[in-house]
């Protein structure tokens, strides 16, 4: 967890309340100005009013450069990204014909199938002729392919769970998922980090929700036990069911779940585990196959397994896997599998190959080499960082490594001077993140080199003592080394 110094946290709470108070002055100067334009319809209310659209056109708007930015290439370790200028003080950003190539430290591009592959892409474009770009179709149609009912076989094993099924979005994966598993009268305890698609699918669902604190066992089974104590709200009564929702990887903190203590707390009061696989499948683990891999968990011990395409396989969609009692269910009341389009057999075949290179099935070792990669860069380039004196959130092996900024003007001052130095870096700032803990997301590919990697790192340093965000005293050189440079 972040522990936020007093004195940033002072200067934040200062910037921030500098930018309310002049934005709330130019809103009211505003009025004057536009009083006699007719804005909104005689008798509509407008649509977009309140603090989220103060936040866009007051803040947002001012450093809306440094995020959304387009690619005109695939998003491998070096990619192209497209110029923009602004002609009205950022409120709009118009598209160049120049392109800059960067260094990628933003795609989830983990394992490197993403670009070209020499395996995966051949397959891909062989099933684009076969099948065409999109089946047309839901999956209770004309929305099934060979390809579909191979994948599912094909992720099931993969992960160690029965039965596994498919679907097209990764968000959706959670949303659409969760109010088909709880409703009315069930209880979900998640944690207080878990990703917007849980919070949206715990809220659809009609189940009460209870949260605990970040990747706390103890407090999970301090909100067990009142819970199940207390019973229903109003009548008392048994919940009907308790699922308790995590992360492998939190995306926005780079950290490991504590998932075997919670699997011990979850048993003892006969609760279901869902675990959301997203950013730590195919990345993690000794043969990629995620946190339950790396951290000794057997699979059969999590009820509900998800994770998406997107991150590790350089495809796009998501699974679940569980038992074939539980996908059986699914299939049948699941509204993003009966009336939502397919996966496009194309990215289907891209899942299927990549998944075989991991398991060494095309015939080589390149899978073993990407995840021995991927972990080496993510330790290489975490170590480095913490040496330089930035806060770096997150745990060893986590591709995931946010840089803590805090202070809104650091956000599109690091997002800024990075891009000009040809390095490009995902800034987050609210609501992704809390308003006072605003940060740079790097994303660790196995395809960057250890080039790459230096390159990077004598960037962000630079850029790093530019804007003032090392918090931390530099870790001194190391005596051999200071030697040896004395030598030479």
């Amino acid at each position: 967890m972040v522990r936020l110094p007093y004195t940033t946290a002072l200067t934040t709470l200062f910037s921030y309340g500098l930018l309310f108070a002049f934005g709330q002055l130019r809103d009211f100067f505003r009025k004057f100005v536009d009083w006699f334009k007719a804005k909104n319809v005689k008798g509509y209310a407008p649509i977009c009013l309140g603090l989220e659209d103060f936040y866009v056109r007051r803040l947002y708007l001012r450093i809306q450069d440094c995020f959304g930015r387009p690619i005109a290439s695939a998003p491998d370790s070096w990619f192209d990204v497209v110029e923009r200028i602004s002609n009205d003080n950022n409120k709009t950003l118009q598209r160049t014909s120049h392109t800059t190539r960067c260094l990628n430290l933003g795609s989830y591009n983990y394992l490197g199938f993403a670009a070209a592959d020499e395996y995966c892409t051949p397959r891909a474009i062989e099933s684009l002729k076969k099948y065409s770009a999109s089946t047309c179709s839901v999956r209770v149609d004309g929305g099934t392919t060979k390809l579909h009912a191979e994948l599912e076989e094909l992720v099931a094993r993969f992960v160690g769970k029965p039965a596994a099924i498919l679907f097209g979005m990764g968000y959706v994966t959670n949303s659409a998922i969760i109010p088909c598993l709880i409703g009315k009268g069930g209880l979900i305890i998640s944690d207080s980090l878990n990703h917007n698609s849980i919070v949206n699918g715990a809220r659809g669902s009609g189940a009460t929700v209870r949260v605990f604190q970040h990747n706390s066992p103890a407090h999970l089974e301090e909100v067990l036990r009142e819970q199940i104590a207390g019973g229903q709200p109003r009548t008392h009564r048994p919940w009907k069911k308790i699922i308790v929702i995590v992360e492998g990887i939190y995306s926005m903190e780079g950290e490991l779940c504590k998932l075997p203590e919670i699997i011990a707390v979850c048993k003892k009061y006969k609760a279901y585990t869902y675990l959301d696989e997203a950013h730590s499948i195919g990345a993690v683990g000794q043969s990629g196959r995620g946190v339950c891999e790396l951290l000794g968990v057997d699979p059969a011990d999590v009820d509900i397994m998800m994770g998406t395409f997107t991150k590790s396989f350089g495809s796009c969609g998501g699974y679940i896997a569980a038992s074939k009692d539980i996908i059986q269910h699914l299939k049948h009341t699941c509204p993003a599998h009966l009336y939502a389009t397919s996966m496009s057999p194309p990215a289907v075949q891209q899942v299927i190959s990549a998944i075989k290179v991991i398991l060494g099935e095309d015939g080589s070792n390149r899978g073993a080499q990407k995840l021995a990669h991927i972990r080496e860069n993510s330790n290489f380039f975490r170590s480095e960082l913490k040496k330089m004196g930035f806060e770096v959130l997150g745990d060893n092996d986590s591709p995931v490594m946010p840089i803590m900024l805090y202070n809104p003007a650091k956000i599109p001052a690091f997002s800024r001077e990075c891009l000009r130095q040809k390095v490009a870096v995902v800034t987050v700032a609210f609501p992704a993140t809390p308003l006072l803990l605003a940060r740079a997301r790097i994303c660790i590919s196995a395809s960057h080199t250890r080039e790459d990697l230096v390159t990077a790192l004598d960037v962000i340093s630079r850029v790093g003592d530019l804007v003032g965000i090392k918090y931390f005293p530099a870790e001194p050189p190391k005596i051999a080394e200071v030697g040896h440079n004395k030598l030479e």
